[in-house]
């Protein structure tokens, strides 16, 4: 090809480049303005409102957590008068870390105080990494269906609480035997079963490890009972 059929396509190379740059040019710029907008909003708003929030919130929290450590449920959920409860902490600052948190310590609060509907509601609305915490919440679930005679989200919820956190042999155990035990009242036998088995096979130094031997004879005696007839 020679140099002068190599310019003309160079040019109408250039030309088409520049024909689709005008014709697309508005949208590009308008993509471009919408990327600094979104860049500059999610900037501004994480530190202008996120993170002051955050940090609002953290402070408010921190009197409540103590009337937690000492079972003053009134008090972590209200506040004392002088300092705001949990319940303030969920409803002015949504969406915060503290406020996710309060969902947990005004759930077992009203676990204590015996209200078992708003338990539920609360706790429902957290969640965590801390599997520590969550086995914890979990166990609270279940707890308030128990007593609200939901006995399938009860069991449903100790066995999460059961599997959350296996290091804490002792909890893990305890909720995996209060889902046992609820299995059986509503006649799940085999289910009831299989749970005092793991008791028996992953927690075998614990408490419950020990007791299950006996829960575990005693469903197998009753199967071959049944069996028999």
């Amino acid at each position: 090809m020679s140099d002068k059929h190599v310019e003309v396509a160079e040019k109408d190379v250039f030309l088409q480049l520049q024909s689709s740059w005008q014709k697309n040019q508005k949208l590009i710029t308008g993509i471009l303005a919408a990327i600094v907008i979104i860049v500059g909003g999610w900037y501004g708003y994480n530190e202008y409102i996120k993170k002051p929030n955050e940090e609002k919130a953290a402070d408010l929290i921190y009197r409540a957590q103590q009337y937690f450590a000492v079972d003053s449920s009134h008090k972590v959920l209200d506040g004392d008068g002088i300092n705001k409860g949990v319940l303030y902490v969920i409803k002015n600052y949504s969406g915060t870390k503290s406020a996710n948190l309060a969902h947990f310590y005004a759930g077992v609060s009203y676990l204590k105080l015996g209200d078992f509907n708003k338990a539920v509601e609360q706790l429902k609305d957290f969640s965590t990494d801390a599997k520590q915490i969550q086995m914890v919440a979990y166990g609270a679930l279940g707890d308030a269906y128990a007593e609200l005679n939901k006995k399938e989200e009860a069991i449903d919820n100790y066995k999460k609480a059961g599997s959350t956190f296996e290091k804490d042999q002792f909890s893990s155990a305890e909720y995996l035997f209060r889902a046992a035990l609820l299995s059986e009242t509503l006649g799940k036998t085999k289910e009831a079963l299989e749970l005092y088995k793991e008791i028996k096979s992953k927690y075998p130094n614990t408490d419950k490890g020990f007791q299950a031997d006996k829960y575990i004879y005693r469903l197998s005696v009753e199967k071959n009972d049944l069996s028999v007839k």
